[in-house]
């Protein structure tokens, strides 16, 4: 079967709850417009790009749903906002030496288009060592001097913090992350609902550069709470449920799932699959959600084969986009293929969120 492998950074707006999901009591993300914007990388198997596809080609479906789409002109000029997002706290002190020296690879991913950089490092909290610059010679000194943090590695919190200062950033301006951490978070105050809402809430694309977290997450149980089961007495609310599921909310999420119609049971299972994805692999969700790309490197080596690949991919897409029809607030299942199934390959994300516009 033909991999299909599509690069996708979304753009829309909007921090949304699907029906069952509660509003966290914590940030609440607010930009409002209802157009997806879709970039879009194909391949060939041997991993050359494609550039001669047109709009018909594609087939982008909604929670199910085909969309009518249109293939905007000439992105390979569009600016960039790039954040630089680096573990320094826990284990990540022992890798920042792997991280001096690329400013040399950071010109090569910025390319010769218009560009902002910052750099952002994180290890029980986050912290902004370069606001954004057009001076990349700013931003590779601080690469060359990170300094250890503390014991923390709260990826999350530190994506959370690098979209927040993105967001500030024009809006003309396509938005990445480069983030270099652990596997897995440790210790983030944002919830995995927060984050699912916040990462697939964005028109970032996050490309992950991960080394093996040396063990596993400490609070993964108390990410899983009762405000991300469901509301209060409702079919995924953990108080109140049928005795029955005594002990196998698994099984209630399921049952709750089957009654669904079918578009809102896609949403809801992505919902589900994501949410439980950023919680076992948190670096490589985050790319994968984002339809950037994931690296899980082992030494400078690796780390320098990955970076190269980002500097032939970054520059080089598709921009699909599309208004929803129907534009129903919360999570959607999102996919996108070729209508004839040629051998190339694409890379999709899966979901993005549409909020209630209240």
């Amino acid at each position: 079967m033909t991999r299909i492998v599509l690069s996708l950074l979304l753009v829309l707006a909007t921090t949304p709850a699907i029906a069952q999901q509660p509003q966290d009591a914590t940030t609440t993300l607010t930009v409002r417009s209802t157009l997806v914007q879709v970039p879009v990388q194909v391949k060939t198997k041997s991993g050359k790009n494609i550039y001669e596809l047109t709009a018909d080609q594609f087939l982008v479906t909604d929670n199910g749903i085909p969309q009518t789409i249109t293939l905007d002109d000439d992105t390979g000029s569009q600016p960039l906002a790039l954040a630089i997002v680096v573990q320094t706290g826990g284990a990540g002190a022992a890798h920042l030496a792997e991280y001096y020296g690329l400013g040399a690879i950071l010109d090569g991913i910025l390319g010769n288009v218009d560009h902002l950089v910052a750099v952002v490092s994180f290890d029980s909290t986050a912290h902004l060592l370069q606001p954004f610059t057009p001076n990349t010679t700013l931003a590779t000194k601080q690469l060359n001097n990170l300094q250890p943090g503390d014991n923390g590695a709260a990826i999350l919190d530190g994506v959370a913090f690098a979209v927040s200062q993105l967001r500030q950033q024009p809006a003309n301006y396509r938005h990445a992350i480069l983030l270099f951490s652990e596997t897995i978070d440790q210790d983030s105050n944002t919830s995995m609902g927060e984050a699912l809402r916040l990462i697939s809430d964005t028109n970032t694309t996050m490309y992950s550069f991960a080394f093996s977290s040396p063990h596993a997450a400490r609070h993964e149980a108390s990410k899983f709470t009762q405000a991300e089961a469901g509301p209060a007495h409702g079919c995924f609310s953990r108080d109140g449920a049928d005795a029955e599921y005594e002990g196998h909310y698994s099984k209630q999420v399921l049952d709750c799932i089957s009654q669904l119609a079918p578009p809102l049971r896609l949403a809801t299972m992505a919902f589900v699959a994501a949410r439980n994805s950023l919680r076992t692999n948190t670096a490589e969700s985050i790319a994968q959600l984002t339809g950037g790309e994931f690296v899980h490197f082992n030494n400078p080596k690796d780390l320098q084969k990955g970076l190269v690949t980002i500097i032939n991919d970054m520059p080089n897409f598709y921009s699909l986009s599309f208004h929803p029809q129907p534009p129903t607030p919360g999570l959607h299942d999102l996919h996108v293929e070729l209508k004839d199934h040629p051998p190339f390959e694409l890379k999709a994300r899966s979901a993005y969120w549409i909020d209630d516009a209240k």
